[in-house]
């Protein structure tokens, strides 16, 4: 009888303990934009200055997906294997028109079969591509924000790729005149959320290596809202009719990187794509 009695007082002091450690964690890791503040920069804004990485598998599939051999495993083995990972859209699942899910389909098929002289052939990460919204914060890599009062930049270590957001009036020749491949980015301040609109795509972004993807029509409007010191809430909402039947959106977690020293590193892929993308077009040796 004793013994049992202690047992469960035991089962009851340990449940109580990890009670408190979860609302503690939770307290701080997802406080709501309206219970935290955000420091500000020298000229009065929310800071989100700093180095930041997605830690979740949405590169591999933004929806639900379940753990997948790697292509050429009889090479690779556990490499590039893919891990299960649960979905960041809204819902679950994407809503794609019934040609949009075929062309998916066609894109997971032949991700790995490049085509140098066509851009919308197979996964651009593979291709060294610049990191298109939103699939830029979520590759396993972090980035880089940095603040001024009249712009914003986004350096990504993948492709050593700069991506500006432009604050407040814009250059209309250059904002809806130049299309480029990672768009064009107009932000503003909500409270402590920085808005970003964009749009100008050229190609199809891919959203992961699923073959998710997005139209050159599609505008993304995108909601960076610091939720604690080190954390950042990241919303994306997706308009694009050629593509999907209706608006919609994913959200995750940015975290810190808390590293000593950090600091982005080179990540230049074109020289170790090379052999992959023209290998067929180099001259014989």
């Amino acid at each position: 009888m004793r013994s049992q009695l202690k047992g469960s007082v035991v089962a009851i002091a340990t449940a109580v303990v990890v009670a408190t450690l979860w609302s503690a964690a939770r307290s701080v890791e997802g406080q709501s934009p309206t219970t935290y503040k955000a420091p500000r920069t020298a000229d009065g804004q929310p800071n989100l200055n700093g180095f930041w990485q997605a830690l979740n598998t949405a590169n591999w599939d933004v929806e639900d997906h379940g753990a997948a051999p790697a292509p050429h495993q009889h090479l690779l083995g556990a490499y590039l294997a893919q891990p299960a990972g649960l979905s960041v859209v809204e819902g679950g699942t994407l809503p794609y028109k019934p040609e949009s899910l075929a062309q998916r389909k066609l894109n997971s098929e032949t991700r790995l079969n490049p085509d140098p002289m066509n851009r919308d052939v197979s996964d651009p990460e593979a291709k060294c591509y610049g990191p298109a919204p939103p699939r830029g914060n979520y590759l396993p890599f972090p980035f880089q924000i940095i603040q001024s009062k009249d712009g914003i930049v986004m350096a990504y270590e993948f492709a050593s790729t700069p991506r500006v957001i432009q604050m407040g009036k814009v250059d209309p020749l250059v904002f809806y005149g130049i299309d480029a491949w990672i768009g064009q980015s107009k932000g503003r301040w909500d409270g402590d959320t920085l808005v970003v609109d964009v749009h100008g795509f050229i190609g199809k972004p891919w959203l992961d290596r699923a073959g998710n993807f997005i139209s050159e029509q599609a505008t993304v409007v995108e909601r960076y809202t610091p939720t604690s010191p080190n954390h950042l809430k990241y919303e994306a909402t997706i308009t694009d009719p050629d593509v999907f039947t209706r608006p919609w959106k994913m959200s995750m977690s940015l975290y810190r990187r808390m590293d000593p020293n950090m600091q982005l590193l080179e990540f230049q892929c074109i020289p170790l794509i090379e052999e992959y993308l023209y290998g067929k077009y180099k001259k014989p040796s």
